[in-house]
């Protein structure tokens, strides 16, 4: 079994990507390129610092930019806490 990501950004404006399985396309996406984020948007980003007293966390989604993110915003099934807590 072979399963291949194949990225095509040759076009600035949009980025799309592609994953084979045995030579076969098993999934294909596109997405344009957007300047600006918008409220609601979904990023992939690493968590850099918790801050207890404000109830968030700063959080790095690569090309030197960082965001915040209230606790509120997270869904309960994503993390534990304690019964204690």
């Amino acid at each position: 079994m072979s399963k291949k990501i194949l990225i095509d950004t040759s076009d600035s404006n949009e980025t799309r990507i592609a994953v084979t399985e045995n030579g076969k396309l098993d999934d294909f996406e596109s997405e344009f390129n957007k300047k600006n984020a918008v409220k609601g948007d979904v990023y992939l980003a690493k968590i850099t610092r918790v801050e207890p007293s404000l109830q968030a966390a700063f959080v790095d989604f690569g090309t030197n930019r960082n965001g915040f993110l209230p606790l509120t915003e997270i869904h309960p099934d994503y993390f534990k806490i304690p019964s204690a807590d």
